[in-house]
């Protein structure tokens, strides 16, 4: 067997490659690595194929004996390359894909921003069957588009293939930086939407932890999934009959409610907390389906997520680092 994988070299792709290698169930297969931007070290079960993901001999190349694909690789809010990667790349793998004789399975691991995570409302708790709806801006609409675009190369070719759909993903100390007030802040919200500038020199300047508050005044709850339990979802999935055709919520089995992980900061390091109200909406991204059907289980509660960000050393060769494009 012959894995694809894009986006090998982001935060997933990192954490997914050494584990799948070591993995014994997948001792026979090799890999081939699309890369762009940045490449990874080839070995004797790794191959590197360099260009673009919008390239069509690009993608050919990369595919020739290939039976399964990983697709990971994105752009986020990048107007100019999101429909050359994100639409035609994924068009451009899909098509010459199902011509493969030996095509077995297509994993794309897509994004909560499809439900539009904490910006759009739900009624109830979001499931593989609820309504699609992207928050404003490029990266989530592509979203949307791919999960789009698989489902209907599923009832077009009888393609099998498979969501994973993950939230905001965790890894060494990314959540304690996330609840950052200072310039060290990893991801979001922007805080100066939100707080005036007297208030966030204030909270900048102790310690403060932001107890996010949802429109209804109640505090926030969003969905979030360590990188360790996304890779393992990955693994379950790969080459396996119960994943066929099937899109799967993998997250934390409950999301993260900013009042709990502002009360343990609190009472475990004399954090204080700062209440801060949004218009943000609290949705709970339900992963039942994957329990159930791919028997895994995230290994990150609220309690893990935030004692291992902060706990974590980060090595001062590895900074914290979003990269745009991917």
């Amino acid at each position: 067997m012959r894995l694809l994988v894009t986006g090998s070299t982001g935060k997933v792709g990192q954490n997914f490659l050494p584990a799948f290698l070591a993995s014994d169930t997948f001792r026979t297969w090799s890999v081939v690595a699309l890369c762009n931007n940045r490449v990874i070290d080839e070995n004797d079960r790794v191959r590197v194929v360099k260009g673009s993901i919008n390239d069509p001999e690009t993608v050919r190349d990369a595919l020739t004996g290939v039976t399964h694909v990983l697709h990971m690789a994105a752009v986020k809010e990048s107007p100019d390359l999101a429909i050359d990667v994100s639409v035609k790349g994924m068009f451009l793998l899909l098509e010459h894909f199902r011509q493969l004789e030996g095509a077995k399975q297509f994993i794309l691991v897509g994004g909560d921003c499809s439900v539009g995570h904490m910006f759009q409302p739900y009624q109830g708790p979001v499931t593989e069957q609820s309504a699609r709806k992207a928050y404003p801006g490029c990266y989530a609409l592509t979203k949307v588009l791919e999960e789009v675009m698989l489902e209907q190369y599923q009832h077009q070719y009888d393609l099998n293939g498979c969501v994973l759909r993950a939230p905001w993903i965790m890894e060494k100390d990314d959540f304690k930086y996330a609840l950052s007030f200072g310039p060290d802040q990893f991801g979001g919200p922007p805080w100066p939407e939100l707080v005036s500038g007297e208030a966030l020199r204030t909270y900048a300047g102790a310690d403060h932890v932001p107890l996010l508050l949802d429109r209804d005044g109640k505090p926030l709850r969003r969905n979030f999934v360590h990188v360790s339990d996304l890779v393992s979802a990955i693994l379950a999935a790969l080459d396996n009959p119960a994943a066929r055709q099937q899109l799967f919520n993998i997250s934390m089995n409950e999301p993260v409610d900013y009042g709990k992980a502002a009360r343990h900061l609190a009472e475990t390091r004399s954090y204080r907390i700062a209440e801060i109200p949004t218009d943000f909406h609290s949705n709970w991204l339900v992963n039942a389906k994957a329990r159930q059907t791919l028997d895994w289980e995230p290994s990150t509660d609220l309690e893990a997520l935030v004692e291992g960000a902060w706990n974590y050393r980060r090595d001062a060769k590895d900074p914290r680092k979003i990269w745009y494009p991917g």
